[in-house]
């Protein structure tokens, strides 16, 4: 039932979408190749005209997930909601709302001397929003606690490895042949 849905809509969507997606990009190539048509041009929107379609019908399979704009955020479902980080820890918060295959967006605020930033959430992915900011919040405890290495430290770690690896002797000799 349902993968005849989506096929039905794939279909009107397709047929919809055919005017938008291949009838005014082509128009506009042929608008644009008035003056001098040449074959590159042709090909290319020949090449136009024949993928357009694939791409809706991938789109409509596959919608955007994980990181973009509020405005697709906010189109795409039902409202958001927000909270509120710190920078240091962003890049931690994008892997972990990534690996639970969140929709979010991400806005920092300029009115804070040291900025904030906000999440913006769909709000009917209330578990997931809950996984993510509980993984969130420990593994941000655990770097309080441990704090973060030095990559300084971490380099100077590796040199003294590479120093006490034992080196090769290359022995370079050439045969003269007269």
């Amino acid at each position: 039932m349902m993968n005849e849905e989506i096929a039905k809509e794939i279909v009107d969507g397709a047929a919809r979408g055919l005017k938008e997606e291949v009838v005014k990009p082509a128009q506009r190539i042929v608008v644009e190749c008035i003056g001098k048509p040449t074959a590159q041009m042709l090909v290319k929107g020949l090449k136009a005209a024949v993928t357009a379609p694939g791409k809706a019908i991938r789109n409509k399979l596959h919608p955007e997930h994980g990181e973009m704009k509020v405005k697709d955020l906010i189109r795409k479902d039902q409202g958001a909601q927000a909270i509120d980080i710190d920078g240091a820890g962003l890049g931690d918060f994008r892997k972990i709302a990534n690996k639970y295959g969140m929709d979010f967006a991400i806005v920092k605020s300029t009115e804070l001397d040291p900025p904030k930033y906000s999440v913006f959430f769909k709000a009917r992915d209330a578990d997931a929003i809950n996984a993510v900011v509980n993984e969130y919040t420990a593994k941000q405890m655990r770097i309080g606690k441990e704090g973060r290495p030095s990559l300084l430290e971490k380099l100077g770690k590796f040199k003294a490895i590479v120093a006490a690896l034992p080196k090769k002797v290359v022995e370079k000799h050439k045969e003269v042949d007269r």
